[in-house]
């Protein structure tokens, strides 16, 4: 595995490592995938132009990603296809191997303008794949329906966030649009590190120190709080232990067979923590009936995020 040219714009970054392995499968029909590395560096939470990473899994083979998050100005022609020009030009390729498109706010429908224009892209050779960040079912069925050819949409899941599957997964078994997720672990919360833990006693444990961590403690304060994820994570250490292997390969395993899920991202801190040895066990990892059973029903327990948050990416735009 080797990793080349990198180029960032604006204020923030995200690190994609391994991306290609998720965008060779989609291009190749193929089964079950897994990203085996998510590099969340910082996250993205104002307006900027770009994200470009070029990475490879063989030394003789790369690939080209960028995400792309436009202002909100008018998508025309010639607007689309010089910022695309700019990433083909700072990653020196030809066609992006894949672009995934986010947009925020959806009062603006400038976003079926652009995605038209990165399809006219698409069938000039210049993009190979079109795929979405955090849209909606109702956004993702008016994209398509627009003849729109995205492959995927990256969203958050996890068992505690099952929002995906109960609108989104549905739309996606009928149109071979597949989910890419994040969140999976929530940051870490989904681990041993957080079982049997009060964290409302100051240094009576693991500190809550980091935007994920933050984040993802706000999504558990919404589905129930911090006494009923305790529960849950004692059934899934049960369930690891009975496996013989941790609470998070457990959690991403069970996303992973959820519907019309492709590929899950696994975050890493570089030089605290890589998650290697986890994540080659999700491989191997087969839960059977009992498995299923119980962690649904300790994850039953909490409350519907989709009443209380709204669709995927709802939590991006809320006032």
């Amino acid at each position: 595995m080797g990793c080349g040219r990198r180029v960032v714009d604006g204020a923030e970054l995200i690190g994609m490592l391994l991306l290609m392995l998720c965008l060779n499968m989609l291009m190749l029909d193929s089964p079950l995938l897994i990203w085996l590395i998510y590099m969340a560096l910082l996250k993205i939470c104002m307006g900027f132009s770009s994200i470009e990473f070029v990475v490879s899994v063989h030394q003789s083979y790369w690939n080209s990603l960028t995400k792309w998050v436009p202002p909100p100005v008018k998508m025309t022609s010639s607007y689309v296809r010089d910022s695309i020009n700019v990433s083909r030009k700072r990653m020196d390729v030809d066609s992006l191997d894949m672009l995934q498109f986010h947009w925020w706010d959806y009062s603006n429908t400038g976003y079926i303008d652009a995605l038209k224009h990165l399809t006219d892209l698409k069938n000039e050779g210049k993009i190979k794949t079109v795929a979405l960040t955090n849209f909606d079912t109702e956004r993702l069925q008016i994209i398509l329906e627009n003849e729109i050819p995205v492959v995927s949409n990256q969203v958050q899941h996890s068992i505690v966030d099952m929002r995906p599957q109960q609108r989104m997964a549905e739309l996606c078994q009928l149109t071979g649009v597949k989910l890419i997720t994040y969140g999976t672990v929530m940051g870490g919360l989904l681990s041993e590190k957080f079982l049997d833990t009060n964290i409302n006693i100051p240094f009576a444990g693991p500190a809550i120190n980091t935007p994920s961590l933050q984040k993802y403690k706000r999504m558990v304060d919404a589905w129930g709080g911090w006494g009923l994820f305790q529960g849950l994570l004692r059934t899934l250490k049960q369930v690891a232990t009975k496996h013989g292997v941790s609470i998070s390969t457990v959690a991403v395993k069970y996303v992973l067979d959820q519907s019309a899920v492709a590929g899950s991202m696994v975050g890493v801190r570089l030089g605290l923590s890589d998650h290697i040895r986890d994540t080659n066990a999700i491989f191997s990892l087969v839960l059977d009936e009992e498995d299923v059973n119980s962690i649904k029903e300790a994850a039953g327990k909490g409350k519907d995020l989709l009443k209380v948050i709204g669709d995927c990416g709802d939590e991006y735009r809320r006032a």
